[in-house]
Parts: structure tokens; sequence; C-alpha cells
């Protein structure tokens, strides 16, 4: 891809802010069209697929907030000279096309293509069919603000293919396809894992714990349980699983005490057997494969256990590796817990709502990256760079 300049880019970002403003009444028609032909099955889906004023006002302003950042592209990393006289100097460089897959959430539409963009990326949008009337009127808006500044609209392109079209697309690419992230439930991670052809950054799954310690301040942790389990169910930054230790004082108590907050904020508890012996009238877990879910709902599990070490290894063996609490007044244990966790944000007091671009200070996100490589946590716009060396010479030879 040609590399534009930084005024081209944000050019292009004014005419989108300007164009989906003015545009407000179509996209609102056009996700109707999308929520109208919903069937109601799954909640958690259907809120993320709905749009509304506030909605646009978010889009326009994770435009403004990468408008706003600086050009992440040719950024010097490192620099160093040699004996020889070569001069190698490491910069960023852009992905070249990255494909994002994702459901509902047109939202996504905006904040995927305006990052890639940015960052020199082509960006190929594979949507939902749940989501199609809302991200082609979106995608259409890009088109125009690229056309209005002359460039070509395959910078920012929507596929539209069904499941098997896909899985061929993702086997044998009809063009140049860097990295692909997948953003979503598991079956569809496991979906492009197994068909793609390229890099796949893993991203979208949950399943976030919360452990309190002895040392847990109660009043701090029931705050914080609250907000990280009620504010947004259907996020996958919710909380899905609660292990309280069993040396807590008053353990059967603070257990009702739970138990009693929960069910009076409309939340589902299913238990282990451990707390079931305390928590006596609730459902207890049908299996262990339970631990593993993300409810991406009013619901939640809670379990007892004996030592902050066995908490540590059920959510290393669980968990979506995204994101994980321990609430303790003791700093050493919450260091040690936070050093031996494997997720991709960590907390200490505080609710895994925070695991979000914004939240973070990154500012838009494409997903929230569970892999190792080549980043964790929120992919913002620096994130979506890679790198390349230059090496400048006088004519050496090796």
């Amino acid at each position: 891809m040609k590399f534009l300049k930084t005024d081209k880019k944000n050019n292009v970002l004014q005419s989108m802010i300007n164009i989906i403003d003015a545009k407000r009444s179509e996209i609102l028609a056009e996700n109707k069209k999308d929520l109208d032909a919903f069937e109601r099955d799954d909640q958690a889906l259907y809120d993320r697929l709905i749009v509304d004023n506030d909605k646009i006002d978010g889009m326009i302003k994770a435009i403004l907030q990468v408008k706003g950042q600086e050009d992440p592209v040719g950024k010097k990393i490192s620099e160093l000279k040699l004996e020889n006289g070569l001069e190698i100097i490491n910069k960023t460089d852009p992905f070249g096309t990255i494909m994002i897959i994702y459901e509902s959430r047109p939202d996504v539409t905006i904040e995927a293509a305006v990052l890639a963009f940015k960052a020199n990326n082509k960006i190929l949008l594979k949507g939902g069919r749940e989501a199609s009337h809302s991200n082609k009127i979106l995608v259409k808006c890009w088109h125009e603000a690229l056309t209005e500044n002359d460039l070509d609209k395959d910078w920012i392109k929507m596929l539209e293919m069904n499941r098997d079209e896909t899985q061929e697309f993702l086997r044998s690419p009809t063009e140049k396809l860097d990295l692909i992230v997948p953003r979503g439930g598991e079956r569809l991670i496991e979906f492009v894992k197994q068909h793609a052809k390229c890099a796949v950054l893993i991203s979208g799954r949950g399943n976030n714990f919360m452990y309190i310690s002895p040392e847990a301040d109660w009043a701090k942790t029931i705050k914080v349980m609250l907000n990280a389990k009620t504010d947004k169910t259907s996020a996958c930054n919710a909380l899905d699983n609660i292990l309280i230790d069993s040396n807590i004082p008053s353990y059967e108590d603070k257990l009702k005490d739970l138990a009693s907050v929960l069910t009076k904020a409309g939340v589902e508890i299913i238990v282990d057997e451990k707390t079931q012996k305390v928590l006596t009238d609730k459902e207890k877990m049908k299996n262990e494969a339970v631990w593993k879910e993300e409810f991406l709902a009013m619901k939640i599990l809670i379990g007892t256990v004996d030592s902050m070490d066995e908490a540590i290894e059920k959510i290393n063996k669980n968990s979506g590796k995204h994101s994980s609490i321990i609430m303790t007044e003791d700093k050493n244990d919450a260091l040690t817990f936070m050093e031996q966790i494997d997720s991709a944000a960590v907390y200490q007091n505080a609710s895994t709502r925070f695991t979000d671009g914004g939240a973070m200070g990154v500012g838009a996100e494409l997903a929230i990256s569970t892999d190792k490589l080549h980043h964790r946590g929120p992919l913002g716009l620096k994130q979506l760079t890679t790198n390349k060396y230059y090496v400048f010479g006088d004519g050496q030879v090796r």
C-alpha cells in the first residue's frame, strides 16, 4: 500500500466525522432493519447490535481520538552505527492488509477501520449478517470520505460472504492478507484458527475471574464485584467467576452476604461443591467445564479455594486469559498474584471493566488481544504497526 501523509489521513477522518454526523437518520434507519430482523435468542448479541444517537456520538469520539493521535508509521524504534560503517535504523511499518471478523457491534466497523487506516493499513471488514444493513451504511460513509479526498475505496472494504465462502477465503485468499483478527466467541476464534493461512491475533473471549483473599477489604470487594459483573454483562471484560478464600475472616457470613448482594442485583448464582455447603439453596455447577464458560449474562459462578496458590492454578487452567482480579490489601500478595496469573490484564482492587482501550488511555481499540505475539491487551493505534530495518551502507560486503 502507498504511504499516505498524516494530513491526508486526518482529512479523511474529518470527512468521516462530518458524514456520519449528517447521516444519523440513515444510520439509525438501517440499524432498525437489523434489529427488527433479529431473533431475540441471544440478548448479549442483541445489545451489541443496537445503534442509537449515543452510539453514533461514541463513533465520532473514537474517530476524533484517533485523528488527534500521533501517526504511528515511520517512527524510529532504534538506531545503531556498526564498526563496519553500516547504519541500521529500525522503524515502525504498516502490517499491510488486516482482516477483522466480528459479530454484531456495528461500532467495530468504525473503530477497526479508523485505526487500521491511520496506521496506513488496508482493512477488510467481515461483520456478522445480523448487522448487515448497519455495516453497509457505515462502509458507504467511509467510501464517501475516501472519495472526497481522492483515495481508492479499497482502503476500507466490506466482505459479504457466508460461512462457506469465508472458509474458502481464509484458505485461499483472493487478495494479499497479512493479519486476521477474529473478534468474537470461542466458535468464531476456532473457526478462523482452523482455516486461516496467515497470522491470526486472538481476541474477544473473556471468562474473567476474581479472587477474594483473606486480606480483602469487604466493602471494596462488594463495590468492585458489582461493577465488574453488572455494569455491562455483554462485554468481554465482564466478570464470570468468583473464588473466595476459605481462610477469610467470617467466611460463611461473607459468602452469604456476597450471594445476597448478587441476588438483589438480579444475578443468577451457581456454585461449586465446597460453596454449596454454605449456600445450600444455590444450584451446583454441572461439571468442571463450567469454569471455562463465558456467560455474557447476569449469571456468575462462585467457588471456594483454600489458598492463593489454588486460586492461581484454577484461574490459569480455566480463564480466557483476558482479565483477572485479586481483592487484597496486602501488596506483596497482590504482586505475587499478578505476576503468576496468565492474563492480558491483572488487577488489584479494581474492576475488570477497565480492560478497554479508552479506559486504559490507549484510545479506540481494534480488539483486546489475549495472544502473546505481537501484543497483549487493547490493540490501539500503535499496536497496528510492525517494524522494518533500514540499513544504509557504502559498498560493505560480508
